[in-house]
C-alpha cells in the first residue's frame, strides 16, 4: 500500500506544482508597484520648460496657408502704400498716384510736389518703422518665450526716450539724427536692466515677472521725463513733439536711419535658425551645439538696434511688435525663419493702416500714429493675457 501509494502522491506533487508556481511571481504586490510611477511624472512636470509652440499660440501652416497669405500681405500693404499717398489734407486720385510715381505727370505740379516730397518719404518711413518694431517684436518674444513681449512692454521705448530727453535738456540736442545715439545707448541699458533683473526673479513665472518688471521700468522712465521737462518749456515743446509719435514732419530723419534698419533687418532675418533651438529650451539648445547665452545676447542686440531706430525716428510708437509678432504668427506658425519677414510685413502694414486711419479721423486736425496704434494694440494685448495660461500655479 505504502509502496504503491508512494508513487502516487509523488507523481501528483510535481503535477501541482507547476501550477501553483505561477501565482506566487505576480504576487509581489502587484497594485504597489504602479503608485510610484504615477508620482513621479507629475512630480517631473513643472520642473520642464514649456513648449514654446503652445506658450506663443503658434498654429500648424501649410504651405498653400503661407503662400496665401504672403500675397494677401503684399497686396493689403500695397493698397495701404497708395492710400498713403493719396489721402490727407489734399485728397488726390489713386490715378494721380500712379501717374506720378511712373513719372508720367511733371515734377514741378503741385500734386507731383505734395506726393514726391511729402507724402513718399513718410510713407517710407513709415514701412522702415513698422518693419523694425516688428522685427524687434518677434526676435523679443523668441529669446524670452514670452507673447506678450514687445519693446513699448519692457520699457525700451521709454528707455531710449528718456535718453533723448536728457540729450535735450543737458547737452542742448536738436538735430533729430543726433537723437539716434542716444536713444540706441538708452534703449541697450533699459533691456539689460529689465532682463537682468527678471532672471533674477524666482517667486513668480519668467513670462510674468519679465512683463511686471517691464511696467515697473516704463513707469519709472515716465517719471524721470516728466521731471526733466517739466521745467524747461523750450525742451519740453521740443520733447512734446517727438514724444507722441507720428510720421507727420519726420521724412527728413530717413536719410540717417535707412543704414541702420537696413542693417538691423538683414541681421534678424538671420536670427531665424538660432531662435528656434533657443526656443526649444536653454538645455536643448545647448544640446544642439548652440551657445545660449551668446546667441541671446546677440539676439537681444539686434532687437535694441531695430528698437532704437525707430523710436529715435518717430518717437514711441507702442504695440506694433506686438500684434504683428502675433499676426504673422498666426499665418506661419512658431517657425522663426518664416515668422520673421512675415512679421515685418504685418508691422509695415499695420503702422502704414494706422497713419492713414488718424488723417481720416474727425476734426481738421491729424491723429498722431502712436495715439492710433495703442488704441488698437490695448485691446489685442488685454486679450492675449487673457487667453494665454501663462500664470504658473
Amino acid at each position: 500500500m505504502t509502496g504503491t501509494g508512494t508513487p502516487a502522491t509523488t507523481g501528483v506533487r510535481p503535477a501541482a506544482a507547476p501550477l501553483s508556481s505561477p501565482q506566487p511571481s505576480p504576487q509581489p504586490s502587484p497594485l504597489s508597484s504602479p503608485l510610484p510611477v504615477p508620482l513621479a511624472v507629475p512630480q517631473s512636470v513643472p520642473a520642464a520648460e514649456p513648449d514654446p509652440r503652445a506658450v506663443l499660440g503658434a498654429v500648424r501652416s501649410t504651405a498653400r496657408r503661407q503662400l496665401l497669405g504672403l500675397l494677401l500681405l503684399i497686396g493689403a500693404l500695397a493698397v495701404a502704400v497708395v492710400l498713403s499717398l493719396a489721402l490727407g489734407a489734399r485728397d488726390i486720385p489713386p490715378g494721380v498716384v500712379v501717374q506720378v510715381l511712373a513719372g508720367r505727370l511733371p515734377s514741378d505740379s503741385y500734386d507731383a510736389a505734395v506726393i514726391l516730397g511729402e507724402r513718399v518719404p513718410r510713407t517710407a518711413l513709415g514701412v522702415l518703422v513698422g518693419m523694425s518694431l516688428a522685427a524687434a517684436g518677434v526676435l523679443m518674444q523668441g529669446i524670452t518665450r514670452n507673447p506678450l513681449v514687445d519693446g513699448g512692454v519692457l520699457g525700451i521705448e521709454l528707455g531710449a526716450a528718456c535718453a533723448v530727453v536728457a540729450a535735450i535738456v543737458l547737452l542742448g540736442v536738436t538735430d533729430p539724427s543726433g537723437y539716434f545715439w542716444f536713444a540706441l545707448a538708452g534703449a541697450a541699458i533699459t533691456t539689460a536692466v529689465v532682463i537682468g533683473l527678471s532672471w533674477l526673479s524666482s517667486r513668480v513665472s519668467a513670462a510674468i515677472g519679465l512683463v511686471l518688471i517691464g511696467a515697473a521700468a516704463a513707469a519709472t522712465l515716465g517719471a524721470v521725463i516728466n521731471l526733466l521737462v517739466i521745467r524747461d518749456e523750450a525742451a519740453f515743446a521740443r520733447y512734446r513733439f517727438w514724444s507722441i509719435g507720428q510720421l507727420a514732419g519726420r521724412g527728413d530723419v530717413l536719410v540717417d536711419l535707412w543704414p541702420f534698419v537696413a542693417v538691423g533687418l538683414v541681421l534678424a532675418l538671420g536670427c531665424g535658425g538660432r531662435l528656434n533651438a533657443l526656443m526649444l529650451g536653454d538645455q536643448a539648445a545647448a544640446g544642439l551645439g548652440v551657445r545660449v547665452r551668446r546667441s541671446q545676447i546677440g539676439v537681444a542686440v539686434v532687437a535694441v538696434l531695430l528698437c532704437a531706430a525707430a523710436t529715435a525716428a518717430v518717437g514711441p510708437v507702442a504695440f506694433v511688435g506686438l500684434v504683428g509678432a502675433h499676426l504673422g504668427r498666426l499665418i506661419v506658425g512658431a517657425d522663426q525663419r518664416r515668422l520673421i519677414p512675415f512679421g515685418m510685413l504685418c508691422g509695415a502694414l499695420l503702422l502704414v493702416t494706422a497713419d492713414v486711419l488718424g488723417r481720416l479721423g474727425p476734426g481738421h486736425g491729424e491723429i498722431p500714429v502712436g495715439i492710433m496704434t495703442a488704441l488698437v494694440g490695448t485691446p489685442f494685448f488685454v486679450v492675449l493675457a487673457r487667453r494665454r495660461r501663462l500664470v504658473e500655479a
